[in-house]
């Protein structure tokens, strides 16, 4: 059975934010990793099928890389809509426009999908 109701994010969201803020990331590179996360996060549920998604924060001192975990071999392409107008179908292109490097890579038990932020110089 599939669940209609995305899964919360937050904690997720807020532990990525307090590793940002703490190592004195600027406030709009916060914002875009806040948002690029959310992207993969949602991906997960809904093209994966993935309850609640794993998240990987790794934090070194000038590059964030963003890991989400699924449980589906599907690989993700950014698709282009046909409708201007459609309400999905844009997320793997916002997450490649706020971030420096995204992909996607199989596992034994499905894939990750991850983004790399470099810090301000």
């Amino acid at each position: 059975m599939r669940a209609f109701t995305p899964p919360d994010c937050s904690d997720a969201r807020n532990e990525l934010r307090a590793a940002l803020l703490a190592s004195h990331w600027q406030p709009d590179i916060i914002a875009d990793a806040e948002l690029a996360l959310h992207e993969l996060y949602i991906n997960a549920w809904k093209h994966a099928g993935s309850q609640a998604p794993r998240v990987i924060l790794i934090l070194r001192p000038r590059t964030l890389r963003v890991v989400v975990c699924d449980d589906s071999p599907t690989i993700p392409e950014p698709q282009v809509s046909a409708d201007p107008y459609a309400v999905s179908g844009r997320g793997l292109h916002l997450v490649q426009a706020l971030t420096h490097r995204f992909g996607a890579d199989p596992t034994k038990t499905g894939k990750i999908t991850w983004f790399e932020l470099d810090a301000a110089a």
